[in-house]
């Protein structure tokens, strides 16, 4: 079957561009394969109406509300070959099925790569976390770590002092220079140098190579990004952020590739749920403009 649009992840950024679609009476298929980014929180936090919700309930209640129009199929499956063809778009399951329609949007998301230190994988979303706005509250301003990952977790060392004292672990990323030393020190940062070996516990304790071990309220880290291989697929630009590469976008989501939209975490440099959720709203109402008026 032929869509208008079919729309890459069902999170966030891609429910909320199915919304002005289904709206408009477009035909659209979603296709997710069910890997929310934040899958690993239990709460949600800065999103307006919903602080503290489940990010799953999110989910799930803005998939309700979108499946409620009739002019829009669900497919929960991986999409593993995207092609851009003169008609349109051509997607391409893990299954073999194949789906198209005449405007694609990237609503994919993105993988994040943490730092091969035992623990890290284990704790991540429940007390090691990449957002301060997103969960620095919920620690009560008890005592907060930053592991570095590289000069940038400079970064957030400066910012979590706001909520709580704050230690920053170079783990040997980097080291510091004069004028970092002094900014660190005006925000009141204390610094560990002793590479750490692993995390553990509830509550946190951050073990060292020279066997002291540390207690926080919650860990900090910049994780890497990786986009998923739909993007060179495809052959649109992207741009390098902080921590990786993201697709580029103009103010209208829309992408270099003509008919193509991307939205949410891959299609800017920091994300959130309530970011996502502008940014799928805008590639959805742009998409709806691309079918009316051409690219």
């Amino acid at each position: 079957m032929a869509y208008d649009v079919i729309i890459i992840g069902g999170s966030y950024a891609g429910l909320s561009a199915g919304l002005p679609l289904a709206r408009a009476r477009r035909k659209v298929l979603v296709i997710d394969a069910g890997q929310r980014r934040n899958r690993f929180a239990a709460a949600s936090h800065g999103f307006l109406t919903q602080d503290g919700v489940p990010p799953a309930e999110i989910a799930a209640e803005g998939r309700a509300q979108l499946m409620e129009y009739g002019s829009v199929d669900w497919v929960s499956a991986e999409a593993v070959k995207a092609e851009r063809e003169a008609d349109g778009f051509y997607i391409t399951d893990r299954s073999g099925k194949q789906y198209s329609a005449r405007v694609l949007i990237l609503a994919t998301g993105i993988v994040d790569v943490l730092p091969d230190i035992p623990g890290v994988t284990e704790l991540w979303g429940s007390s090691v976390f990449h957002c301060p706005y997103c969960h620095g509250y919920e620690l009560q301003r008890g005592r907060i770590g930053v592991l570095a990952t590289s000069p940038l977790s400079m970064h957030q060392a400066l910012m979590l002092p706001d909520w709580g004292t704050t230690t920053l672990l170079l783990n040997e990323a980097f080291e510091p220079d004069e004028e970092q030393l002094a900014q660190l020190g005006a925000r009141g940062v204390a610094l560990e140098r002793t590479p750490v070996t692993r995390l553990e516990g509830d509550p946190l304790e951050v073990l060292l190579e020279d066997n002291r071990t540390l207690s926080f309220a919650g860990l900090f880290l910049a994780p890497g990004m990786r986009l998923p291989d739909l993007v060179s697929q495809l052959n649109c630009e992207t741009e390098e952020g902080p921590l990786g590469l993201f697709i580029k976008t103009d103010p209208m989501k829309a992408t270099s590739v003509p008919g193509l939209f991307a939205c949410g975490d891959a299609a800017r440099a920091a994300g959130s749920v309530p970011l996502a959720v502008g940014d799928g709203a805008m590639a959805g109402v742009a998409a709806h403009r691309a079918l009316m008026f051409g690219y």
